[in-house]
């Protein structure tokens, strides 16, 4: 199993099946799709890729606390 850094530098691009498998699935979570219809901005306006990052984002934020 390849090692991931911790850093915000790494990369996805250059493992984009596993990108791809990524947001796959977070976009079928229940926690993303409560996100999608909870959210006050224009997601439709968003690519998928977009969407999962900004929920990622802030769900890390909302953690952060």
């Amino acid at each position: 199993m390849a090692k991931i850094p911790a850093t915000s530098n790494y990369n996805f691009s250059s493992d984009p099946d596993i990108w791809n498998s990524l947001q796959y699935a977070i976009a079928a979570s229940s926690g993303f799709q409560r996100w999608q219809l909870e959210s006050n901005i224009q997601l439709k306006e968003l690519r998928l890729e977009q969407q999962v990052q900004r929920y990622l984002r802030e769900t890390l934020e909302t953690l952060a606390y």
